[in-house]
């Protein structure tokens, strides 16, 4: 992690500077700094009100260590910060603007190292990402933080609770935030996971909304995996760098187990995106299927129809035969010479009869009776 020279080798040099105090250092003050806390030997020795005062502290402490956490920081803030400590402006430029994909870059002798948190939100039902950027130093911590994950407050109460820890410097304090981060997945990969199961119930329930509840969960899981992903690798450069910075046993202890913790997140995160894909194709699967069995009963509805049209069709046909004839002799007209013929009505009756007989057989022929 960061180099563990002798205080008397840092950067700063422990002699008051007054010419530093009054400059850039002393930045207006604003409710981005959550706060501001001096450590000696793993305990809090004071808690300044401001940033300035915080430079001013650590300088009369040289073998202090500074703890500064802010949320949505101001650009003079941070400035502030950079000149003090000497932060790269990469690093700062980073820190102003978010949405950086998780990362880790060394300066020097800082360390800058992005994550990005997450937490479920029950009522929505729904994943909200947060982002936080640290600058570890030498003899300081500064974190950024963008979104309300991950509540570092309950970090510093744990590592104020453990002082042997905190004794062990600003890489100790890393090490605890980056478990409380990759922790902070456990409920997300949990409401997730109940997600998943809801959605196949409402797939397989023929829930028309799912679809839509479906990709809005896979969007979720990319973003969680550009969370997960990187950190893996982080970790292990980490872990690679142990022997040549010298980091305590314990904080290589640490931080394996956090390494496993985000592998196993890592890989049930691509489980559930797999999986979603998965859903969704069966969904589409399902929704054709319907839609094909709504067509074919259409379909038989509109055939058994047109039968009966056809059989009403036959029976009118053959019913309209007799009428014909019978309209047509029954007009009683002088100059219709049939009407005087003995066998007039004989010849209608077969006639009506004939007809009807004959559409009768040309029907049934073809099958329409």
């Amino acid at each position: 992690m960061s180099d563990r020279r002798p205080r008397a080798a840092r950067r700063r040099s422990p002699e008051p500077q007054p010419a530093a105090s009054p400059g850039p250092a002393a930045a207006p003050e604003g409710p981005s700094v959550v706060q501001a806390t001096l450590y000696r030997d793993g305990r809090r020795v004071a808690s300044p009100a401001t940033l300035a005062e915080t430079y001013r502290q650590l300088r009369e402490h040289p073998d202090g260590m500074a703890w500064i956490g802010l949320h949505r920081p101001t650009e003079q803030e941070l400035h502030s910060l950079a000149a003090e400590f000497d932060l790269h402006e990469l690093a700062v430029e980073d820190a102003l603007e978010a949405h950086q994909r998780p990362k880790l870059e060394r300066y020097g002798d800082t360390l800058f190292v992005v994550l990005r948190a997450a937490r479920y939100l029950d009522a929505q039902e729904e994943v909200d990402f947060g982002e936080l950027h640290v600058f570890v130093g030498p003899d300081f911590l500064i974190t950024v933080r963008h979104g309300a994950a991950p509540d570092l407050s309950a970090v510093r109460r744990r590592m104020e609770e453990n002082p042997a820890l905190l004794s062990l410097g600003p890489e100790a304090v890393l090490y605890a935030i980056l478990d409380a981060v990759v922790d902070g997945y456990a409920p997300v990969v949990a409401g997730v996971q109940n997600d998943v199961d809801e959605i196949e119930t409402e797939v397989f329930g023929g829930d028309p909304a799912v679809s839509r509840r479906i990709y809005e969960l896979s969007r979720e899981m990319v973003e969680f995996q550009r969370a997960t992903r990187p950190l893996v690798g982080m970790l292990h450069a980490l872990m690679a760098g142990f022997a040549k910075y010298g980091t305590d046993e314990e904080l290589q202890r640490y931080l394996r187990d956090v390494a496993d913790h985000v592998t196993h997140t890592s890989e049930r995160v691509d489980g559930f995106r797999q999986a979603l894909t998965e859903i969704l194709t069966v969904n589409a699967t399902l929704v054709t299927q319907q839609q094909n069995a709504e067509m074919r009963a259409l379909a038989e509805a509109g055939f058994e129809q047109n039968e009966e049209i056809k059989k009403i069709s036959s029976w009118a046909a053959i019913l309209f035969a007799p009428t014909l004839v019978g309209t047509i002799y029954g007009m009683n007209f002088d100059n219709m010479p049939e009407l005087h013929w003995a066998g007039g009505y004989p010849f209608a009756v077969v006639l009506m009869a004939l007809v009807c007989t004959s559409l009768y057989v040309v029907f049934k022929k073809k099958d329409w009776l």
